[in-house]
């Protein structure tokens, strides 16, 4: 299968330690890439150990990317650590619960500085470089909140609309320079962000019942469809924003 080797790429994986990530390092390093870790702290390394006994070549930047000036750094780094990035996926995120009417000016701007500013930023900056090189992959991570409202997640809400729009955009002028830019957008999975749902008994059924698969996604889910995007098998997709979500959205 081809279309689908990763051997040889280089991938770039912001949030790639742990959570969805960290599932998505993995499932991209299976393929045979070369994984750059961007992570805001370097405690938990079993992500990067899985990738190194694959064989694979790991290489781990910690780095705050709700500053902007760090940015360029991340993006050296990761040129210094393999020459290239054929593959940018932008996961890092943050979620901010509570009402719209109480929601804080503090947790607006954090959520929208990580979630939406350096995605845009990330992009633009290892765009530069594949359209130089005339190739590249660039996923976003987008969410069921890129379609709707949610509850008390105002901040968020509006930065995953916007990750979606990002990606549409820069579908329209980079497709035609060998740049291929989509979105995943995960429905309710079993990661940190869910575990305040996951423990209130009345909306964790509520979910539930509404998801045709009748479970919470996980990490491995998020696999295929990383590798799909990353790969040649997706060179005439662009600007799609794929739901892997259960079946949520069909309800």
């Amino acid at each position: 299968m081809s279309f689908f080797d990763l051997t040889g790429k280089a991938a770039v994986v912001t949030g790639g330690a742990v959570g969805l990530g960290g599932g998505i390092s993995l499932g991209l390093a299976k393929a045979g890439a070369d994984i750059v870790v961007v992570t805001s702290n370097d405690r938990n390394r079993e992500t990067q150990n899985q990738i190194e006994a694959m064989g694979r070549k790991v290489h781990t930047v910690v780095a705050n990317l709700s500053d902007e000036q760090e940015l360029p750094r991340v993006v050296s780094e990761a040129l210094s650590a393999f020459g290239k990035i054929d593959i940018l996926v932008n996961n890092a995120g943050i979620i901010r619960r509570t009402p719209a009417a109480e929601h804080s000016a503090q947790d607006w701007h954090d959520v929208i500085n990580l979630n939406m500013n350096a995605v845009f930023f990330l992009c633009q900056l290892v765009g530069r470089e594949m359209i130089k090189q005339g190739s590249g992959k660039i996923i976003n991570v987008a969410s069921m909140l890129s379609f709707q409202g949610g509850i008390n997640v105002p901040g968020y809400t509006a930065s995953k609309h916007a990750v979606a729009g990002i990606t549409k955009a820069l579908a329209n002028e980079w497709a035609s320079k060998g740049v291929q830019v989509n979105a995943i957008a995960p429905g309710y999975m079993a990661t940190d962000n869910t575990t305040a749902l996951r423990a209130d008994p009345e909306r964790s059924v509520q979910i539930l019942q509404r998801i045709p698969a009748g479970r919470w996604g996980t990490t491995e889910d998020l696999q295929g469809p990383a590798v799909f995007l990353a790969s040649s098998a997706s060179d005439y997709m662009n600007g799609h924003v794929l739901c892997v979500d259960g079946g949520w959205m069909n309800r």
